[in-house]
């Protein structure tokens, strides 16, 4: 009886010295590690212990909090609207992709229906575009080129609307 009473003390102490240690340190990290020994300490201490840990757990939360409200959450970026705009395919292009205006994005998504449906895609690296008589035009008369490439070779060849 009297050991167990001792080693409950020792264990006071310990958990008296561990808390104090950790209010020394920064907020998020001292939320992270009293997680971990509440729970050892919760399975070995009678209830009362546990009971006397949990305020400390509810102190610890508004740190929390106030450590989230200083870095508020980056604002949402808005649309570059010069990737919105329309543009205009040349005769060369439009012979690919179509007449009418569309954005950048647009044009890239039908060139790659383009290449796809096709199968202009290189089998061996799958980086570089096999260019057929159309997308030769585009592509400056080359034979293949990379996706890379190939983006800076397709905007010559549109103007806005």
């Amino acid at each position: 009886m009297a050991t167990a009473k001792k080693s409950a003390a020792g264990a006071k102490k310990a958990a008296a010295k561990k808390s104090s240690a950790k209010k020394a340190a920064p907020a998020k990290k001292a939320a992270a590690k009293k997680a971990a020994p509440a729970k050892k300490a919760a399975a070995k201490a009678p209830a009362k212990k546990a009971a006397a840990k949990a305020p400390a757990k509810k102190a610890a939360a508004p740190a929390k909090k106030a450590a989230a409200t200083k870095g508020a959450a980056p604002k949402k970026r808005a649309l570059n609207p010069a990737l919105a705009a329309p543009m205009q395919p040349s005769a060369d292009l439009a012979a690919v992709i179509g007449n009418k205006p569309m954005p950048r994005s647009e044009v890239a998504k039908s060139i790659w229906a383009y290449i796809h449906k096709n199968g202009l895609q290189d089998q061996v690296n799958k980086r570089n575009i096999n260019a057929d008589d159309s997308l030769k035009k585009v592509f400056g008369g080359k034979k293949q080129v990379s996706m890379f490439e190939m983006t800076a070779l397709v905007n010559k060849h549109l103007t806005k609307a």
